[in-house]
């Protein structure tokens, strides 16, 4: 007898226990108190859109990069997106979050690199770049503003002698000295 009403207990206490779990379950789903992940929206995106053209006469700059270096309030970099121009030299990026600060970096063959900061508050934002030549660089013994590069753009070769100065013999002539001649040892 005392056997079967341990057994009966503990079938009591093991059919029992999971079906109080599983009505605080129930309850616990209505409750006021969420556990679990908490959902945090993404911050609002500006669209940016970049038009790269050439200054000197206002075509379109198609494959340049345009380099995207989006800032927080305190200064921290998110990383940065490059994006190349269409044939209408176009670029537009839509991720650069609303009221931060971004680095627009513009880098196209034979012209020289353009970066400016803009600070992006309102939803949508257009940009409009007009590339120059490189310039010579600035000095303080000289003034070289507005003049041009005196490198070109593309590889640069190294002077070489022409193959008609390296055939033409050398010629050495003799000068008079204003030293004496030698005397002869005795």
């Amino acid at each position: 007898m005392m056997l079967f009403r341990r057994n009966f207990l503990l079938r009591l206490v093991v059919v029992l226990v999971p079906a109080l779990f599983a009505s605080s379950a129930l309850l616990a789903q209505d409750s006021p108190v969420k556990r679990g992940r908490k959902y945090k929206p993404p911050p609002e995106t500006s669209k940016i859109t970049v038009q790269v053209t050439k200054k000197f006469n206002g075509k379109p700059i198609m494959n340049a990069a345009v380099i995207f270096y989006p800032y927080d309030k305190n200064d921290r970099e998110y990383g940065n997106m490059e994006v190349k121009t269409d044939p209408e030299g176009k670029a537009t990026v839509d991720v650069i979050p609303t009221g931060s600060k971004v680095r627009v970096q513009v880098i196209a063959n034979g012209f020289a690199t353009f970066a400016q900061d803009y600070q992006v508050e309102e939803p949508t934002r257009e940009i409009a770049i007009a590339m120059i030549r490189p310039q010579e660089q600035v000095s303080s013994y000289s003034d070289n503003e507005g003049k041009a590069s005196s490198r070109k753009a593309g590889i640069q070769e190294p002077i070489r002698p022409k193959a008609a100065d390296m055939k033409a013999p050398a010629t050495t002539t003799t000068t008079p000295s204003n030293t004496p001649p030698a005397r002869p040892q005795q």
